[in-house]
Protein backbone atom coordinates (compact mmCIF):
# COMPACT_ATOMS: atom_id res chain seq x y z
CA UNK A 1 0.00 0.00 0.00
CA UNK A 2 1.58 3.10 -1.42
CA UNK A 3 -0.13 5.87 0.64
CA UNK A 4 1.40 8.95 1.75
CA UNK A 5 2.12 9.16 5.46
CA UNK A 6 2.45 12.25 7.63
CA UNK A 7 6.52 10.86 7.82
CA UNK A 8 6.61 12.24 4.30
CA UNK A 9 4.40 15.40 3.95
CA UNK A 10 5.61 18.37 4.71
CA UNK A 11 3.81 20.11 7.46
CA UNK A 12 6.55 22.53 9.68
CA UNK A 13 4.25 25.55 10.66
CA UNK A 14 1.35 24.85 8.46
CA UNK A 15 -2.14 24.44 9.93
CA UNK A 16 -3.29 20.67 9.89
CA UNK A 17 -6.18 19.27 10.58
CA UNK A 18 -6.36 16.07 12.41
CA UNK A 19 -8.92 13.36 12.43
CA UNK A 20 -8.36 11.14 15.50
CA UNK A 21 -10.30 8.37 17.39
CA UNK A 22 -11.32 9.86 21.11
CA UNK A 23 -14.37 7.60 20.96
CA UNK A 24 -13.04 6.73 24.47
CA UNK A 25 -15.65 4.52 26.75
CA UNK A 26 -17.04 6.57 29.87
CA UNK A 27 -18.17 6.20 32.83
CA UNK A 28 -22.07 7.08 33.84
CA UNK A 29 -20.88 10.19 35.32
CA UNK A 30 -18.71 10.95 32.27
CA UNK A 31 -15.11 9.86 33.31
CA UNK A 32 -12.90 8.58 31.21
CA UNK A 33 -12.82 5.12 31.99
CA UNK A 34 -9.94 4.05 29.41
CA UNK A 35 -7.59 6.40 27.65
CA UNK A 36 -5.84 3.65 24.98
CA UNK A 37 -6.62 5.48 21.80
CA UNK A 38 -6.14 9.21 23.23
CA UNK A 39 -2.39 7.61 23.77
CA UNK A 40 -2.79 5.85 20.58
CA UNK A 41 -2.38 9.38 18.45
CA UNK A 42 0.09 11.14 20.91
CA UNK A 43 2.80 10.26 18.36
CA UNK A 44 1.12 12.08 15.79
CA UNK A 45 0.38 15.31 17.45
CA UNK A 46 3.75 15.37 18.74
CA UNK A 47 5.21 14.70 15.23
CA UNK A 48 3.24 17.99 14.17
CA UNK A 49 4.31 20.11 17.47
CA UNK A 50 7.94 19.23 16.83
CA UNK A 51 7.00 21.24 13.40
CA UNK A 52 5.51 24.03 14.94
CA UNK A 53 2.41 23.01 13.27
CA UNK A 54 -1.26 24.17 14.33
CA UNK A 55 -3.27 21.74 15.25
CA UNK A 56 -7.03 21.17 15.12
CA UNK A 57 -8.07 18.04 16.01
CA UNK A 58 -11.69 16.58 15.66
CA UNK A 59 -13.04 13.73 16.70
CA UNK A 60 -16.63 11.87 17.38
CA UNK A 61 -17.53 10.62 20.97
CA UNK A 62 -20.81 8.07 21.18
CA UNK A 63 -23.72 8.22 19.47
CA UNK A 64 -25.36 11.58 20.01
CA UNK A 65 -27.32 11.21 16.19
CA UNK A 66 -26.78 14.16 14.98
CA UNK A 67 -27.38 16.64 17.92
CA UNK A 68 -25.61 18.07 20.82
CA UNK A 69 -25.98 16.25 23.81
CA UNK A 70 -24.04 17.54 27.13
CA UNK A 71 -22.82 13.98 28.39
CA UNK A 72 -20.83 13.18 24.72
CA UNK A 73 -18.94 16.77 24.89
CA UNK A 74 -15.55 16.69 24.25
CA UNK A 75 -14.21 18.60 27.59
CA UNK A 76 -13.35 16.03 29.75
CA UNK A 77 -11.19 14.54 26.36
CA UNK A 78 -9.50 17.84 26.35
CA UNK A 79 -8.64 17.38 29.67
CA UNK A 80 -6.87 14.03 29.52
CA UNK A 81 -4.95 15.00 26.34
CA UNK A 82 -3.49 18.30 27.95
CA UNK A 83 -2.13 16.14 31.18
CA UNK A 84 -0.69 13.87 28.41
CA UNK A 85 0.53 16.52 25.97
CA UNK A 86 2.00 18.82 29.29
CA UNK A 87 0.39 21.46 27.01
CA UNK A 88 -2.56 23.46 26.74
CA UNK A 89 -5.55 22.24 24.20
CA UNK A 90 -7.81 24.55 23.67
CA UNK A 91 -11.55 23.05 23.66
CA UNK A 92 -13.94 24.79 21.18
CA UNK A 93 -17.67 24.59 21.53
CA UNK A 94 -18.41 24.12 18.03
CA UNK A 95 -17.43 22.53 14.84
CA UNK A 96 -18.98 24.74 11.70
CA UNK A 97 -19.79 28.06 13.30
CA UNK A 98 -18.21 31.45 12.33
CA UNK A 99 -16.46 32.05 15.50
CA UNK A 100 -14.69 28.44 15.35
CA UNK A 101 -13.30 29.25 12.23
CA UNK A 102 -12.19 32.70 14.13
CA UNK A 103 -10.71 30.69 16.76
CA UNK A 104 -8.40 28.63 14.51
CA UNK A 105 -7.42 31.61 12.64
CA UNK A 106 -6.00 32.67 15.70
CA UNK A 107 -3.91 29.35 16.53
CA UNK A 108 -0.23 29.70 16.34
CA UNK A 109 2.35 27.61 15.66
CA UNK A 110 2.66 24.56 18.62
CA UNK A 111 -0.96 25.47 19.10
CA UNK A 112 -3.36 22.91 20.04
CA UNK A 113 -7.18 22.78 19.48
CA UNK A 114 -10.13 20.40 19.96
CA UNK A 115 -13.41 20.68 18.57
CA UNK A 116 -16.36 19.93 19.28
CA UNK A 117 -18.42 16.16 18.89
CA UNK A 118 -18.43 16.03 15.16
CA UNK A 119 -21.80 13.72 15.53
CA UNK A 120 -23.39 16.08 17.62
CA UNK A 121 -24.06 18.11 13.88
CA UNK A 122 -26.20 15.96 11.00
CA UNK A 123 -23.68 16.77 8.76
CA UNK A 124 -21.13 14.72 10.07
CA UNK A 125 -22.29 10.91 9.26
CA UNK A 126 -24.13 12.15 5.98
CA UNK A 127 -20.93 12.86 4.80
CA UNK A 128 -22.60 16.40 3.48
CA UNK A 129 -20.12 18.50 1.49
CA UNK A 130 -21.24 21.55 2.72
CA UNK A 131 -19.81 20.73 6.21
CA UNK A 132 -17.05 18.76 4.91
CA UNK A 133 -16.00 21.86 3.15
CA UNK A 134 -16.75 24.05 6.64
CA UNK A 135 -14.22 21.46 8.41
CA UNK A 136 -11.44 21.83 5.30
CA UNK A 137 -11.74 25.62 5.88
CA UNK A 138 -9.74 24.81 9.57
CA UNK A 139 -6.88 23.70 7.81
CA UNK A 140 -3.83 23.70 5.09
CA UNK A 141 -3.29 19.67 5.13
CA UNK A 142 -5.47 16.99 5.94
CA UNK A 143 -4.53 13.94 8.76
CA UNK A 144 -6.25 11.10 9.10
CA UNK A 145 -5.13 9.36 12.55
CA UNK A 146 -8.79 7.55 12.82
CA UNK A 147 -8.30 3.78 11.96
CA UNK A 148 -10.95 2.90 13.79
CA UNK A 149 -13.39 4.97 11.65
CA UNK A 150 -11.90 4.85 8.58
CA UNK A 151 -14.98 2.19 7.35
CA UNK A 152 -16.87 5.17 7.34
CA UNK A 153 -17.90 7.55 4.45
CA UNK A 154 -18.07 10.51 6.86
CA UNK A 155 -17.56 14.04 6.36
CA UNK A 156 -14.19 14.03 8.52
CA UNK A 157 -12.85 10.64 6.95
CA UNK A 158 -13.53 11.20 3.36
CA UNK A 159 -15.50 14.13 2.44
CA UNK A 160 -12.95 16.70 3.92
CA UNK A 161 -10.19 15.09 1.52
CA UNK A 162 -12.42 16.71 -1.31
CA UNK A 163 -11.21 20.09 -0.37
CA UNK A 164 -7.47 19.25 1.32
CA UNK A 165 -4.41 17.25 0.97
CA UNK A 166 -4.69 14.13 2.88
CA UNK A 167 -1.80 11.98 4.14
CA UNK A 168 -2.04 9.07 6.65
CA UNK A 169 -1.55 10.15 10.28
CA UNK A 170 1.53 7.71 11.75
CA UNK A 171 -1.24 5.37 13.45
CA UNK A 172 -3.21 5.17 10.34
CA UNK A 173 -0.10 4.06 8.80
CA UNK A 174 1.38 1.82 11.24
CA UNK A 175 -2.15 -0.16 11.52
CA UNK A 176 -2.36 -0.17 7.83
CA UNK A 177 0.86 -1.82 7.23
CA UNK A 178 0.34 -4.78 10.19
CA UNK A 179 -2.69 -5.42 8.94
CA UNK A 180 -1.51 -5.30 5.44
CA UNK A 181 1.09 -8.05 6.39
CA UNK A 182 -1.34 -10.58 7.71
CA UNK A 183 -2.61 -10.36 3.97
CA UNK A 184 0.21 -10.60 1.82
CA UNK A 185 3.37 -11.23 4.19
CA UNK A 186 2.73 -12.96 7.01
CA UNK A 187 5.40 -15.49 8.68
CA UNK A 188 4.36 -19.36 8.69
CA UNK A 189 2.61 -21.49 9.76
CA UNK A 190 -0.12 -18.22 10.18
CA UNK A 191 -3.20 -19.04 12.50
CA UNK A 192 -6.26 -16.94 13.06
CA UNK A 193 -8.70 -17.31 16.00
CA UNK A 194 -11.84 -15.85 15.63
CA UNK A 195 -15.03 -15.32 18.18
CA UNK A 196 -17.33 -13.49 18.78
CA UNK A 197 -21.51 -13.90 18.43
CA UNK A 198 -22.37 -13.75 14.65
CA UNK A 199 -21.25 -15.67 12.43
CA UNK A 200 -22.39 -12.79 9.90
CA UNK A 201 -20.13 -10.58 11.26
CA UNK A 202 -16.88 -12.76 10.86
CA UNK A 203 -17.82 -14.87 7.74
CA UNK A 204 -16.80 -13.14 5.41
CA UNK A 205 -13.41 -12.65 7.22
CA UNK A 206 -12.83 -16.26 7.21
CA UNK A 207 -13.67 -16.49 3.58
CA UNK A 208 -10.83 -14.03 2.80
CA UNK A 209 -8.24 -14.97 4.95
CA UNK A 210 -9.22 -19.02 4.38
CA UNK A 211 -6.64 -19.11 1.48
CA UNK A 212 -3.52 -17.33 3.34
CA UNK A 213 -3.94 -19.10 7.00
CA UNK A 214 -2.72 -22.29 7.29
CA UNK A 215 -5.33 -23.35 10.36
CA UNK A 216 -8.40 -21.52 11.57
CA UNK A 217 -9.41 -21.82 15.32
CA UNK A 218 -13.64 -20.85 16.08
CA UNK A 219 -15.08 -19.85 19.54
CA UNK A 220 -17.13 -17.95 20.77
CA UNK A 221 -20.78 -17.77 20.56
CA UNK A 222 -20.57 -17.54 16.58
CA UNK A 223 -18.83 -21.71 17.36
CA UNK A 224 -22.65 -22.86 18.04
CA UNK A 225 -23.35 -22.84 14.54
CA UNK A 226 -20.12 -24.45 13.22
CA UNK A 227 -20.96 -27.27 15.69
CA UNK A 228 -24.69 -27.26 14.44
CA UNK A 229 -23.43 -27.67 11.18
CA UNK A 230 -21.11 -30.69 12.16
CA UNK A 231 -24.09 -32.33 13.80
CA UNK A 232 -23.83 -31.38 17.32
CA UNK A 233 -27.01 -30.23 19.57
CA UNK A 234 -26.22 -26.78 21.31
CA UNK A 235 -28.73 -26.72 23.52
CA UNK A 236 -31.00 -23.13 23.81
CA UNK A 237 -28.23 -21.23 22.29
CA UNK A 238 -29.50 -18.75 19.73
CA UNK A 239 -28.04 -20.20 16.56
CA UNK A 240 -30.13 -19.15 13.20
CA UNK A 241 -30.69 -21.73 10.71
CA UNK A 242 -29.17 -19.76 7.87
CA UNK A 243 -25.80 -19.31 9.99
CA UNK A 244 -25.76 -22.96 10.56
CA UNK A 245 -26.08 -23.39 6.54
CA UNK A 246 -23.56 -20.70 5.93
CA UNK A 247 -21.35 -22.49 8.34
CA UNK A 248 -21.62 -25.76 7.07
CA UNK A 249 -20.50 -24.69 3.59
CA UNK A 250 -17.33 -23.04 4.90
CA UNK A 251 -16.30 -25.97 6.76
CA UNK A 252 -16.73 -27.95 3.37
CA UNK A 253 -15.12 -25.30 1.45
CA UNK A 254 -11.78 -25.52 3.82
CA UNK A 255 -11.96 -29.09 4.25
CA UNK A 256 -11.62 -29.03 0.06
CA UNK A 257 -8.89 -26.60 0.76
CA UNK A 258 -7.21 -28.67 3.52
CA UNK A 259 -7.50 -25.97 5.59
CA UNK A 260 -7.91 -27.23 9.23
CA UNK A 261 -10.98 -25.35 11.09
CA UNK A 262 -10.36 -26.00 15.10
CA UNK A 263 -13.90 -25.96 16.84
CA UNK A 264 -14.41 -26.64 20.43
CA UNK A 265 -14.17 -30.54 21.73
CA UNK A 266 -15.60 -29.58 24.95
CA UNK A 267 -17.97 -26.77 26.61
CA UNK A 268 -19.14 -24.73 29.02
CA UNK A 269 -23.09 -24.88 29.87
CA UNK A 270 -24.92 -22.76 31.84
CA UNK A 271 -28.53 -22.82 32.58
CA UNK A 272 -28.66 -19.23 31.62
CA UNK A 273 -26.37 -16.56 31.01
CA UNK A 274 -26.04 -14.41 34.08
CA UNK A 275 -23.61 -14.73 37.23
CA UNK A 276 -25.14 -16.92 39.28
CA UNK A 277 -26.45 -19.51 36.68
CA UNK A 278 -25.60 -23.36 37.47
CA UNK A 279 -22.52 -23.95 34.69
CA UNK A 280 -20.59 -27.07 34.41
CA UNK A 281 -18.36 -28.25 31.53
CA UNK A 282 -19.46 -30.98 28.92
CA UNK A 283 -18.62 -32.67 25.85
CA UNK A 284 -19.83 -31.03 22.54
CA UNK A 285 -21.95 -33.85 22.86
CA UNK A 286 -23.23 -33.36 25.72
CA UNK A 287 -25.60 -30.19 25.72
CA UNK A 288 -28.13 -30.54 27.74
CA UNK A 289 -31.36 -29.65 26.28
CA UNK A 290 -32.55 -26.22 27.68
CA UNK A 291 -28.49 -25.26 28.43
CA UNK A 292 -27.04 -22.39 26.71
CA UNK A 293 -23.07 -22.56 25.35
CA UNK A 294 -21.25 -19.90 27.01
CA UNK A 295 -17.82 -20.67 26.56
CA UNK A 296 -14.99 -22.99 25.28
CA UNK A 297 -13.98 -26.10 27.78
CA UNK A 298 -10.29 -26.34 29.32
CA UNK A 299 -10.00 -29.12 26.75
CA UNK A 300 -10.17 -26.71 23.81
CA UNK A 301 -8.58 -23.84 25.62
CA UNK A 302 -5.92 -26.18 26.00
CA UNK A 303 -6.00 -27.25 21.91
CA UNK A 304 -6.22 -24.08 21.02
CA UNK A 305 -3.03 -22.98 23.30
CA UNK A 306 -1.04 -25.66 21.41
CA UNK A 307 -1.79 -24.25 18.20
CA UNK A 308 -1.28 -21.18 18.86
CA UNK A 309 1.95 -21.52 20.59
CA UNK A 310 3.56 -23.04 17.49
CA UNK A 311 2.26 -20.27 15.02
CA UNK A 312 4.91 -18.00 13.70
CA UNK A 313 2.19 -15.27 12.62
CA UNK A 314 -1.03 -15.16 14.70
CA UNK A 315 -4.43 -13.38 14.50
CA UNK A 316 -7.17 -12.79 17.54
CA UNK A 317 -10.41 -11.24 16.96
CA UNK A 318 -13.25 -11.88 19.49
CA UNK A 319 -14.36 -13.59 22.33
CA UNK A 320 -14.08 -17.28 22.74
CA UNK A 321 -17.18 -17.20 25.46
CA UNK A 322 -19.47 -14.71 27.09
CA UNK A 323 -16.07 -13.15 28.66
CA UNK A 324 -18.03 -10.20 30.25
CA UNK A 325 -19.65 -12.37 33.13
CA UNK A 326 -16.13 -13.61 34.92
CA UNK A 327 -17.21 -17.46 35.10
CA UNK A 328 -17.81 -17.57 31.30
CA UNK A 329 -14.22 -15.54 31.05
CA UNK A 330 -12.18 -18.44 31.23
CA UNK A 331 -11.60 -19.40 27.65
CA UNK A 332 -10.98 -16.51 26.54
CA UNK A 333 -8.27 -15.35 29.50
CA UNK A 334 -6.62 -19.04 28.03
CA UNK A 335 -6.19 -17.40 24.73
CA UNK A 336 -4.97 -14.23 25.56
CA UNK A 337 -2.36 -15.90 27.62
CA UNK A 338 -1.46 -17.56 24.56
CA UNK A 339 -1.79 -15.45 22.57
CA UNK A 340 0.44 -12.86 25.23
CA UNK A 341 2.98 -16.19 25.17
CA UNK A 342 3.47 -16.94 20.88
CA UNK A 343 6.96 -15.78 19.92
CA UNK A 344 5.51 -15.13 16.75
CA UNK A 345 4.24 -12.03 15.10
CA UNK A 346 0.68 -11.00 17.05
CA UNK A 347 -2.04 -8.90 16.28
CA UNK A 348 -4.75 -8.40 18.48
CA UNK A 349 -8.20 -6.17 17.23
CA UNK A 350 -11.84 -6.00 18.96
CA UNK A 351 -12.51 -4.28 22.18
CA UNK A 352 -13.50 -7.54 24.43
CA UNK A 353 -9.72 -9.53 22.80
CA UNK A 354 -8.11 -6.24 24.27
CA UNK A 355 -9.76 -6.03 27.21
CA UNK A 356 -8.99 -9.51 28.05
CA UNK A 357 -5.02 -8.67 27.60
CA UNK A 358 -5.48 -5.59 29.70
CA UNK A 359 -7.27 -7.16 32.64
CA UNK A 360 -4.41 -9.76 32.68
CA UNK A 361 -1.19 -7.25 31.85
CA UNK A 362 -0.49 -8.75 28.42
CA UNK A 363 -0.75 -5.98 26.03
CA UNK A 364 2.86 -5.02 26.11
CA UNK A 365 3.17 -9.16 24.72
CA UNK A 366 1.26 -8.30 21.53
CA UNK A 367 3.37 -7.32 18.63
CA UNK A 368 0.01 -4.86 17.13
CA UNK A 369 -3.11 -3.83 18.89
CA UNK A 370 -5.07 -3.14 16.87
CA UNK A 371 -7.34 0.33 17.28
CA UNK A 372 -10.02 -0.23 14.86
CA UNK A 373 -13.02 -2.92 15.49
CA UNK A 374 -15.28 -3.03 12.26
CA UNK A 375 -12.42 -1.59 10.63
CA UNK A 376 -9.79 -3.95 11.29
CA UNK A 377 -12.80 -6.53 9.77
CA UNK A 378 -13.75 -5.32 7.08
CA UNK A 379 -9.73 -4.27 5.59
CA UNK A 380 -9.15 -8.20 6.66
CA UNK A 381 -12.31 -9.18 4.89
CA UNK A 382 -10.52 -7.23 1.78
CA UNK A 383 -12.88 -4.12 1.61
CA UNK A 384 -11.77 -0.57 0.91
CA UNK A 385 -11.83 1.47 3.86
CA UNK A 386 -13.44 4.92 2.25
CA UNK A 387 -11.38 6.85 4.84
CA UNK A 388 -7.91 5.09 3.41
CA UNK A 389 -9.05 5.36 -0.36
CA UNK A 390 -8.94 9.09 0.01
CA UNK A 391 -5.44 9.67 1.15
CA UNK A 392 -2.70 10.41 -1.26
CA UNK A 393 -1.07 7.83 -2.67
CA UNK A 394 3.04 8.11 -3.14
CA UNK A 395 3.44 9.80 -6.80
CA UNK A 396 -0.06 11.82 -6.62
CA UNK A 397 0.15 15.47 -7.10
CA UNK A 398 -0.26 17.09 -4.06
Amino acid sequence: MRLLDLSEYPVTERRVLVRVDFNVPLSPEGDILDDTRIRACLPTIEHLLDRRAGVVLCSHLGRPRGRPDPRLRLDGVARRLAALLGREVRKLDGVSEPEVAEAVAGLGPGDVALLENLRFYPGEEANDLDFARALAALGEVFVNDAFGTAHRAHASTAGVARYLPAVAGLLMARELRALQRLLEDPERPYVAVLGGSKVADKLPVLENLLPRVDGLLVGGGMANAFLAADGHAVGASQVEAAAVREAGRFLAKASRCGKPVGLPVDVVVAEAIAPDAAFRVVGVDGVPEGWVVVDIGPETARRFAETIATAATVFWNGPLGVAEIEPFARGTEAVARAVGSCRGHTVVGGGDSLAALEKLGLTAAIGHVSTGGGATLEFLEGKELPGVACLLRKGEKT
